[in-house]
């Protein structure tokens, strides 16, 4: 399996962003969770959001409540990540994954498949 993130760039605080991850392989199934992560400079890497399959459970991290939102196109085998209100501190790398199985969110612990991560640049 292979998850290829892309959209990542710099833009402004205030401003919006939309990653998207593209899933691939023989061994995929549509039902994973997908979702993303992220480590900014000198931090840990963190969870971001996730989703389930036909998106019946959401999940995202207190940080990004009310300015992101996550959503998947099943058909596509994508997930993606709508960034708004965009701060410095989201200034980061951010990694799509993905879990076989049925979980109410993703954690380092249940991630079976890590995408290259795709960098976020948010300038004061």
């Amino acid at each position: 399996v292979q998850l290829q993130a892309s959209g990542g760039g710099l833009v402004q605080a205030g401003g919006s962003l939309r990653l998207s991850c593209s899933a691939s392989g023989r061994t995929w199934s549509r039902s994973n969770n997908m979702g993303w992560f992220r480590q900014a400079p000198g931090k840990e890497r963190e969870f971001v959001a996730s989703l389930s399959w036909k998106g019946v459970v959401t999940s995202l991290a207190d940080s990004v409540k009310g300015r992101f939102t996550i959503s998947r196109d099943i058909a596509k085998n994508s997930v993606y990540l709508q960034m708004g209100s965009l701060i410095p501190q989201d200034t980061a790398v951010y990694y799509c994954a993905a879990a076989r199985g049925v979980f109410t969110s993703l954690s380092d612990n249940n991630v079976n498949y890590w995408g290259k991560g795709t960098l976020v640049t948010v300038s004061s």
